[in-house]
């Protein structure tokens, strides 16, 4: 309200405001805070994740590692065997290269000795003729003497053959089992029985010329 001049003409003061009273004890100034995660708690939710990261890539080397050490062991197995078995194939063909020389030096000899026995067969057959025909023999004795001379010509011709193809085939089987590890072995060992055949029947028929000799 306001209030007018004072009788003696003098202005009025205005009324002071009361202050606020003042508390008797301070406010709080700090508030509690909910219990929840705090900023260090959260180190250990991202280190589980990587932890588990960490154990699966291990499993997986492990894993491979193993795998590797697998194959190591079966490959090494392997190659032993391979290295075993070339190792036997070689001795075995190393032996058939020792007996085919040998065979090959005694057909060589055996195809040399029939040659000679051939050519005293000859020498002997024309000797016989000759001597028949000083003592005047019969037309017979001379047939008997054609025949002898044919069929020892061609037992030696029988044996020439036989063995010239025996002294081939030796060869070329000597040739063969030095490089064995360029041919099949079915191969060499199909083509080692045909060379015995061969010579064996090469042997059978210088039997028979020399049984056609001694009579």
């Amino acid at each position: 309200m306001t209030s007018g001049p004072a009788p003696d003409g003098t202005t009025p003061s205005l009324p002071t405001v009361p202050a606020a009273p003042t508390p008797p004890y301070a406010p709080a100034t700090h508030l509690i805070l909910p219990l929840e995660s705090t900023a260090t708690d959260a180190p250990p939710n991202r280190r589980r994740p990587a932890v588990a990261v960490l154990a699966v890539v291990l499993v997986v080397v492990v894993a491979i590692s193993t795998l590797l050490v697998v194959r190591m062991v079966r490959t090494t197995h392997a190659w032993e065997s391979s290295a075993s078995q070339w190792e036997s194939l070689a001795r075995t063909h190393g032996e058939d290269l020792a007996t085919t020389r040998a065979d090959l030096d005694g057909a060589l000899a055996e195809l040399a000795s029939t040659q000679d026995q051939l050519a005293t067969a000859q020498a002997r057959i024309t000797a016989l003729a000759d001597e028949k025909a000083q003592l005047g023999d019969t037309s017979e004795s001379q047939r008997q003497l054609a025949d002898y001379q044919a069929r020892v010509s061609a037992a030696a011709g029988t044996v020439a053959t036989a063995l010239t193809t025996c002294v081939d085939g030796q060869q070329k089987l000597i040739g063969y089992l030095k490089d064995a590890a360029s041919y099949d072995p079915a191969d060499l060992a199909r083509f080692e029985q045909d060379v015995e055949t061969v010579c064996t029947a090469a042997k059978d028929a210088n039997t028979a010329l020399q049984q056609e000799l001694d009579r």
